[in-house]
């Protein structure tokens, strides 16, 4: 491998020339110097140590990522998000997945922090929080993201859950349904509950009772199981309110084998917004995440943060946009497109 000495004597200069050319000063280089040492670059692929560039500089140019579920394709299309602004920023994004397990999370940002990441975003997973104190510490800059994390002093990039809940409610309810259950995710963590809520509440405001609600894990089997019990006992429900869209794929499913027609007899609107939902049948209508501005707004708070570590922590709720396919019963594009 070249070094940096090989380069300075096939150019006919000095070894710090070649580094104020590489790393683009901190000195002027002459222009026919510079193009010297690139040229000599070039002919000797020539690498920087990356290594000691970090040690000199103390920053790596990377960001960890710890996602609780990296098959699911919301938290897939959320990393892609994140990983195109920080690779804009000239940052590398290195990604972890936790398997909603709180000693794997651990695990992770224990890792990340042994690199020497300039910082971490987290998407946590459920139950304990055994790192909390370890991750204070460590004085990284942080930043969580779709999902509130209490006792953790952090930036947070949240959705409007709630207010997106009641958008979907009320949608489902214009189409004159009035016995709207609700499919949710886990109990307790704040997606979930914020949704829930925005489900109640639009039902609370148009003066109908509680409907049913079942908990399951954000994923199509847990969809598929609440569906078929949901829909085997409840037979009055004429809609469903779906916290995610891959849960949504699994009530599709479970409805088809129940002989219950999307959206003759059963109105669904779920909630993400990921590129798969325009390919069930009937399409499905979906509370959409604003996946690039999710991802901008979290490196760009991030990257403020490792700049100035001083700077407090902030909090952005972005706003969903409803996006009306067939299974609500609104016109269904042609061929499932968005």
């Amino acid at each position: 491998m070249a070094t940096r000495q090989d380069v300075a004597r096939l150019a006919g200069t000095s070894p710090s020339v070649v580094s104020y050319v590489v790393n683009n000063g901190p000195r002027s280089v002459a222009p026919a110097t510079r193009a010297r040492v690139l040229a000599a670059v070039r002919a000797l692929d020539y690498r920087p140590n990356g290594v000691a560039r970090s040690l000199r500089m103390r920053q790596t140019m990377t960001l960890g990522l710890v996602v609780p579920d990296a098959a699911n394709p919301f938290f897939a299309e959320l990393a892609r998000a994140l990983e195109d602004h920080a690779w804009a920023a000239g940052y590398t994004l290195l990604v972890g997945n936790s398997v909603d397990d709180a000693g794997r999370e651990a695990g992770y940002l224990r890792t990340f922090l042994d690199r020497r990441v300039d910082g971490l975003v987290l998407i946590p997973s459920q139950g304990d929080r055994p790192w909390r104190a370890e991750l204070a510490r460590s004085g990284v800059a942080r930043l969580v993201l779709d999902r509130e994390l209490d006792g953790v002093a952090a930036s947070h990039v949240l959705a409007d859950n709630r207010g997106g809940a009641v958008e979907a409610t009320l949608h489902l309810l214009s189409h004159g349904r009035r016995r709207v259950g609700c499919v949710a995710g886990p109990a307790g963590i704040h997606p979930t509950v914020d949704r829930v809520a925005g489900w109640r509440a639009a039902m609370a405001e148009a003066g109908l009772g509680d409907a049913p609600l079942l908990h399951g894990s954000f994923d199509r089997l847990a969809g598929y199981r609440s569906g078929l019990a949901l829909l085997s006992r409840e037979r009055r429900l004429d809609a469903l309110f779906v916290t995610c869209d891959t849960q949504a794929a699994g009530v599709i499913r479970a409805a088809s084998e129940l002989g219950i027609r999307v959206p003759d007899d059963l109105a669904l609107v779920a909630f993400d917004g990921i590129a798969a939902a325009a390919y069930t049948t009937p399409a499905l209508s979906t509370m959409r995440q604003p996946f690039e501005e999710l991802g901008r707004t979290a490196v760009r708070r991030l990257l403020a943060q490792v700049r100035d570590p001083g700077l407090a922590p902030t909090r952005d709720v972005l706003p969903v946009a409803l996006l009306a396919r067939g299974s609500c019963g609104c016109p269904d594009p042609a061929g499932g497109m968005p």
